[in-house]
């Protein structure tokens, strides 16, 4: 009797232990072994130069040492179709230039396939290196938390 209570509190006790050591519950912090990914969601346009040029920035930046998914919906989707405006704004780079940085650095860009739709546009008609988006893109770019930030 008393080994069978011993032997289920030391094996409650390693349980208890894998549970609190592991990284699948929610914690203020992510492990060690996880990287902390940035969404970066641009919902505008060349309406509105300065919130898109920021947000392409904030993707470039933090692709330094990020794991960066950018995403474009509503009006966004016209930054990256074929033949988009150049856009551009005092301090920043233009956002050709900027989408062909993170491009070349591999960071994800994708389209809502929606919006694209409400454009009267589709897949053949975004920018090489843009694809439409999937909800498993959206949750498989990074391993640990994921930050977003909206322009």
């Amino acid at each position: 009797m008393f080994y069978a209570r011993l032997t289920s509190c030391v094996l409650l006790l390693v349980a208890l232990v894998a549970c609190t050591s592991g990284c699948h519950g929610v914690h203020e912090r992510s492990c060690a072994h996880e990287r902390t990914g940035v969404f970066v969601h641009i919902s505008h346009d060349a309406e509105d130069a300065h919130a898109v040029l920021m947000g392409l920035k904030m993707a470039n930046l933090m692709a330094e040492d990020r794991d960066v998914l950018v995403y474009f919906d509503l009006q966004g989707v016209h930054v990256v179709l074929k033949g988009a405006e150049d856009i551009s704004h005092n301090a920043f780079d233009s956002s050709h230039t900027q989408l062909r940085t993170l491009i070349d650095r591999g960071v994800p860009l994708y389209v809502c396939p929606a919006c694209l739709k409400a454009a009267g546009k589709g897949p053949g008609d975004v920018m090489e290196g843009v694809k439409v988006a999937n909800k498993e893109a959206f949750f498989s770019f990074t391993n640990g938390r994921i930050i977003t930030l909206d322009y």
